[in-house]
């Protein structure tokens, strides 16, 4: 966007004129310790079991771990991870007036098929000499995994990607469902949904079980796979993520969905263990 060889503007002028400051532009991002990039996994492990403990309670589990950290440092790094206790707390502060939050449509609605409800959400992933971010696209009903999307940042961006894609491929939805993330109540991201008539609904602050779904996903994910294995770039993880996403949508059955597939159900496919009436 700023170009050093600009014959007639300088770089302040150039600043200037797009509103970003000197000190923005000259700015390097410093590469994080490999010793935070431990301590990093570690939170996410254990937020995954854990999500209600803050940035105390990581303190206390570092230590006893052995790692000689304050509490400042840990909420530096789950800023970082984009991590936050959850539980009930007051609202101290308003929503900016470009960042609507919406109403929870969810509560005492009986989801029984595919495009009724999706909802999406924001993972942490830790890598062998760093880590990014994993957005997720789901039908509710179904649990099928309808987009995905990485990133390196927590800009909006890549979430608008992976939406774009799930209606591009899959349709609309009734009923979109997010929790009350930058990325989701962000315009790029609710003006696709209005564009498609969508109805958004955002969970109540503090309330992980409003999107318990993808949090289970987000567990089986690390769990089964991604804590197994060292990723050393963002193409090896994208490699990675798609076979695996594709394994869970095509093969991995769920007790809850009656063994049968996240395709299976989307799909309406015979059930393969029983037999035509």
């Amino acid at each position: 966007m700023i170009d050093h060889s600009h014959s007639g503007l300088g770089i302040a002028g150039q600043c200037r004129l797009l509103n970003v400051s000197r000190s923005s532009f000259y700015y390097k991002k410093k590469p994080i310790k490999p010793e935070d990039l431990e301590m990093m996994r570690l939170i996410d492990e254990q937020y995954l079991k854990t999500p209600s403990w803050g940035s105390r309670s990581m303190r206390n589990h570092l230590r006893r771990l052995g790692y000689k950290v304050n509490r400042k440092r840990v909420q530096r790094l789950m800023r970082i991870m984009g991590l936050e206790a959850i539980y009930p707390k007051p609202r101290t502060s308003r929503p900016h007036p470009e960042h609507k939050v919406h109403p929870y449509l969810l509560r005492n609605l009986t989801i029984d098929h595919p495009n009724q409800v999706w909802a999406a959400d924001i993972t942490y992933i830790p890598m062998s000499r760093g880590f990014m971010y994993l957005v997720a696209v789901m039908d509710w009903h179904s649990r099928k995994v309808l987009s995905w999307r990485v990133s390196n940042s927590l800009d909006s961006d890549f979430c608008v990607e992976a939406l774009k894609d799930a209606l591009g491929r899959y349709g609309t939805p009734e009923i979109f469902n997010t929790d009350q993330g930058a990325q989701f109540t962000s315009q790029a991201f609710t003006d696709v949904l209005k564009d498609h008539q969508v109805a958004i609904s955002m969970d109540g602050r503090g309330r992980v079980q409003d999107n318990i779904f993808i949090e289970r996903l987000w567990w089986t994910l690390k769990y089964q796979y991604l804590y197994l294995w060292s990723f050393g770039n963002g193409t090896e993880l994208r490699h990675g993520l798609r076979e695996w996403f594709e394994h869970y949508n095509r093969q991995r059955s769920h007790q809850g969905l009656d063994d049968l597939t996240p395709d299976e159900v989307y799909f309406a496919l015979p059930h393969p263990f029983k037999e035509a009436a």
